[in-house]
């Protein structure tokens, strides 16, 4: 079977919306597996095999690396390279290539970041120890948000899937801005100067307009190893280097087969929706209710996190947009009703990929804290898709949304057309 080149390609935001949502039922199946065996007689297998010692000893902070380290640490950085890509594809010609795309998702983002971060230290103010999860309440799972909506079918128009993975963009920005200012570690500053002479030899490529992939590959590699070294977090080193990635702009067309980001985002992608997040889920979600009362849910940190997660992302995301459209910075979302964009904004709380991963930097150390963190974590991004996907379910559809889903009815055939010819 053959395509031709003239024939339509299906677009990128379809693309990847089918492959975050596939990816994130399959990361519920992982992290639902994790909480069961970590319920059940094989916990103490589960645990042993994460923390059990593979070496080599990659850095002497960390000491000899484990499956649970190589997964944090080591495929991480392949998803913050991944989310780098998609960050710098939709700046140059994507859904925020322009200040006026910009500015219905960057106040929903930001007061999504910063009214969830308030909660979580009203909440936990009496401990100071716990100030350093502030952070955590204030991510967004794009995959498991946009697995969530693919389990809705058509109850959630186009506009209101594109709000959602803009405000997660933006917000996958501030989360890793967060990680490189607030938690770093002590400095290595020979490491950290090996870093930027890795990241000026990249550029200098970049600039010269080198196309192929392998040179690139190979300082990406070193600048993670570097990074690692240097006390800054490894999975720093994908934003970066995916930034350093030549790309050859293709608005509103297919994907430039010359184009080297376009290349390794098509690379990497399935195995990062496919594996890489599965198997952080895996390895993080694991907690177990053993002895677990209600106040124990109810304690300060997983109570602040729950409540920063669906409280505080749902005020602060629609707040946001209510905001920006009240005072003319942008439009309303064609298609959907507030109550559509209520429900979305309270999608945002489900922190869960981004949360885990925060959690065990902010609580170094203190494993007790980072279970503690989990059942918060759990809790609110579970509040968050329930209820959202409810609102979205029953909520009565505008006017216009169901001319706009008939339009996509009649694309899905002709993309059907496409792929049997």
């Amino acid at each position: 079977m053959t395509y031709s080149s003239s024939i339509p390609q299906p677009s990128a935001l379809k693309r990847f919306l089918a492959s975050e949502a596939a990816g994130g039922v399959l990361l519920m199946f992982a992290a639902a597996a994790a909480v069961m065996i970590a319920n059940s007689p094989l916990a103490s297998s589960y645990l042993h095999l994460l923390h059990m010692a593979t070496g080599p000893t990659l850095s002497e902070k960390l000491g000899p690396m484990t499956l649970h380290l190589w997964i944090n640490d080591g495929l991480m950085a392949i998803f913050f390279l991944l989310v780098g890509l998609e960050i710098k594809r939709e700046l140059v010609d994507g859904r925020l290539s322009s200040w006026e795309q910009r500015r219905l998702p960057a106040l929903p983002a930001l007061m999504g970041m910063m009214v969830p971060a308030g909660i979580f230290l009203a909440i936990t103010q009496g401990e100071a120890q716990l100030g350093n999860g502030w952070a955590i309440p204030a991510a967004t799972d794009i995959a498991f948000a946009v697995g969530a909506l693919a389990l809705l079918g058509r109850h959630a128009p186009l506009s209101l899937k594109l709000m959602l993975v803009s405000v997660a963009i933006i917000d996958d920005m501030g989360a890793v801005a967060i990680i490189a200012i607030f938690y770093t570690a002590s400095i290595n500053v020979t490491a950290l100067l090996l870093a930027a002479a890795i990241i000026a030899v990249l550029f200098t490529l970049n600039r010269l307009r080198v196309m192929v992939l392998w040179p690139y590959l190979i300082g990406l590699a070193l600048l993670w190893y570097v990074t690692l070294l240097s006390g800054v977090h490894a999975t720093i080193a994908g934003v970066v280097g995916a930034f350093l990635i030549p790309y050859i702009p293709t608005p509103g067309e297919p994907d430039s087969p010359d184009s080297p980001l376009h290349r390794l985002e098509h690379g990497i992608a399935p195995w990062v929706g496919f594996l890489i997040v599965p198997s952080f889920g895996f390895a993080n979600a694991g907690v177990s209710f053993e002895g677990l009362a209600l106040a124990d849910v109810f304690a300060p940190l997983p109570l602040g996190i729950a409540a920063g997660l669906f409280l505080g992302k749902q005020l602060g995301v629609f707040g946001g947009v209510l905001l920006a459209v009240k005072s003319g910075l942008a439009a309303k979302p064609r298609s959907c009703t507030w109550l559509q964009i209520y429900a979305i904004s309270m999608l945002c709380g489900i922190g869960f990929t981004m949360s885990l991963f925060i959690s065990g930097l902010a609580f170094p150390g203190y494993p007790e804290l980072v279970e503690e963190s989990k059942i918060g974590i759990m809790l609110g991004s579970l509040l968050s898709a329930i209820i959202a996907c409810l609102i979205l379910r029953f909520a009565p559809k505008a006017q216009d949304q169901a001319q706009e889903e008939r339009a996509q009815r009649a694309e899905i055939r002709q993309d059907g057309d496409v792929q049997r010819i």
